[in-house]
């Protein structure tokens, strides 16, 4: 293991750097900037970079496609833009917040893009149709950033109402939030797994979670002020941070301390990203500066060892998302708290003998706290077992349901008629229809109004003209009105002097 080196320094720039992220290619590095600038460094030395100009404001947050062909763009002027990243550098414009947009983040399949914004929204974009989708709401406060997990079925958020949240993007519905933060959170990611979420807050922590058991796995405070901005290595191993105390923090994650600090930067460090393939990471603060640096402590190639890995037979599963609901206990758990009472001839557990009390099924009891889990869980499960009314082989049968499990139909496990089950599902999906028009008509509403303002404008520029053609056909008339008095004076005066000389 070496010590990371600074390998260049890019000068460009004219205030902070806020963002920056590698291309996947491994050949360019894109960063955001306070001067409103996009820049564009090509990692070979010879070529030259661009510099991309569209934004009317503050760049908060910028990445690549994982195809590398485009660059997202937020910014404080509540737009996100689409770059290409070639020497023509077009853009195009997606509207939708209505405050100022903090980051901007794609999925992995290139499909998507996530936004977070102060106007206390989550949105989702589609990248070929270029359009808004959907949004989430349920903070209460601004929101800092948000990020898609690996696989695409989770995202990420945080921000200024100290919670951290968990998306479902397939039902749209918040399906976890950690609250344990002394104030904002500031930047939130996965890990290369999506086992875990990191997230950072302006209180100078950095936390760990596990998001298959909710259990906090690590907490770090090694830096004296709030922390910007954090990267996972591509192993797993490591993690970068940026803080307000002008370093740059490596921690080992495997053997949970702090390995190094960076002083390169002269003010607070905004920005770090750590390259596709490790090998490389990139610094940005509010001294305007660029800084790349060579990692040196972990050599391996792992872009080759991620593509080993997609060539495994049977690759590790990410988790599944009922793994992560909270309201449940752990589906690894040992047994159940169900009360469980058999009805129409099922033995009850405990018995031998074959016989079993025969009750009706609108009298199995189960406790309040697990009815959503007997529901999620036991209706997946009855498709496998078929009922009977008989008992055959009791204690044969009885010694296979203490090994399995028994699973029953989702109305027996919940108590609830399977009518009235559908018609829940059924509101359900009209509350998400609702939802996707609301957001469709927010959407609207959002560009009408920017359509409105720049009628606005047209009015009152057109209304400037006119006031100022009239004040100059007004001038026009005066200047007219002078010049006609002063000949009436100067035709007085000569019939004067005639009539002097008449006299004469």
């Amino acid at each position: 293991m070496e010590d990371p080196t600074l390998d260049r320094h890019f000068k460009g720039h004219k205030d902070a750097v806020t963002c920056s992220d590698f291309n996947p290619n491994n050949k360019q590095l894109a960063t955001g900037s306070a001067d409103k600038t996009l820049m564009i460094w090509n990692l070979n030395p010879k070529a030259r970079a661009f510099r991309f100009v569209g934004h009317k404001d503050v760049i908060t947050g910028v990445q690549f496609s994982p195809a590398g062909d485009l660059v997202a763009s937020a910014s404080r002027d509540k737009t996100v833009r689409l770059w290409t990243p070639t020497i023509k550098g077009e853009s195009t414009a997606f509207r939708a917040h209505t405050a100022t947009v903090r980051s901007v983040s794609f999925s992995r399949d290139g499909q998507w893009l996530v936004t977070a914004s102060d106007d206390k929204s989550v949105k989702v974009w589609s990248v070929h149709r270029q359009r808004f989708v959907y949004s989430l709401n349920q903070h209460t406060n601004w929101v800092c950033c948000a990020r898609f997990s690996p696989d695409g079925r989770l995202i990420a958020s945080c921000g200024d109402d100290r919670t951290v949240r968990l998306w479902d993007t397939s039902t749209k519905q918040c399906i976890n939030c950690f609250t344990d933060y002394g104030g904002s959170a500031t930047f939130v990611d996965f890990n290369t797994s999506g086992t875990c979420i990191a997230s950072s807050g302006a209180d100078n922590t950095l936390k760990i979670w596990d998001i298959r058991t909710n259990k906090l796995l690590q907490h770090y405070q090694v830096h004296s002020a709030g922390i910007n901005c954090f990267s996972f290595h591509p192993s797993g191993n490591f993690l970068i941070s940026g803080s307000s105390d002008s370093t740059v923090k490596i921690v080992d994650l495997l053997e949970g301390r702090l390995i190094y600090t960076l002083h390169g930067h002269k003010g607070p460090v905004l920005t770090v990203g750590f390259s596709r393939g490790g090998d490389l990471f990139a610094s940005g603060g509010c001294d305007a500066q660029v800084l790349m640096w060579k990692t040196n402590f972990d050599a391996l190639d792992y872009r080759e060892v991620l593509s080993k890995h997609s060539k495994r037979v049977t690759p590790e599963a990410p988790p599944h998302l009922s793994d992560i609901h909270p309201r449940g206990p752990h589906l690894h758990s040992a047994r159940s708290r169900v009360i469980e009472v058999r009805p129409h001839g099922l033995p009850v557990r405990g018995e031998t003998n074959g016989h079993a009390n025969r009750l009706p099924s609108r009298w199995v009891a189960s406790t309040s706290a697990d009815l959503s889990e007997d529901v999620h869980s036991g209706g997946r499960a009855s498709a496998a077992r078929s009922q009977s009314g008989q008992v055959e082989g009791g204690g044969r049968r009885e010694q296979e349901e203490d090994e399995q499990g028994v699973a029953y139909p989702q109305e027996v496990c919940s108590g609830l008629p399977m009518s009235f089950t559908s018609t829940l599902k059924n509101i359900v999906q009209q509350l998400d229809v609702l939802t996707q028009t609301v957001s469709v008509l927010e959407g609207r509403l959002t560009l009408t109004e920017d359509k409105l303002k720049e009628c606005l404008l047209n009015q009152s520029h057109i209304l400037l003209q006119v006031r100022r053609q009239e004040e100059d056909r007004d001038r026009e008339r005066e200047q007219e009105e002078e010049t006609d008095r002063e000949s009436e004076r100067e035709d007085e005066k000569e019939g004067e002097s005639g009539s002097s000389l008449a006299s004469v």
